[in-house]
């Protein structure tokens, strides 16, 4: 059986994350795999996505970059 679960979209300031999961459709899928799609986008030097502070918790984070690059960084610059 498959189920389609349409995203919910977020701007991060210029910047559309769209989140599929975690979602109450797909209750057997833990509450921390998310399951988004970002992009495509250009910044200029200097600028970024507008992500509110959050702490990283010790989980482990598996993303897949198709095409472009990215760089992460926490509020603890992590």
């Amino acid at each position: 059986m498959t189920q389609i679960i349409a995203p919910r979209v977020h701007d991060l300031g210029g910047f559309q994350l769209c989140r599929a999961g975690p979602t109450l459709q797909a209750s057997k899928i833990g509450s921390f795999v998310f399951v988004d799609h970002t992009g495509p986008a250009v910044f200029e030097p200097g600028f970024g996505v507008d992500v509110r502070p959050h702490p990283h918790i010790g989980l482990a984070t598996v993303t897949f970059l198709w095409s472009g690059a990215i760089t992460h960084r926490d509020t603890r610059g992590r």
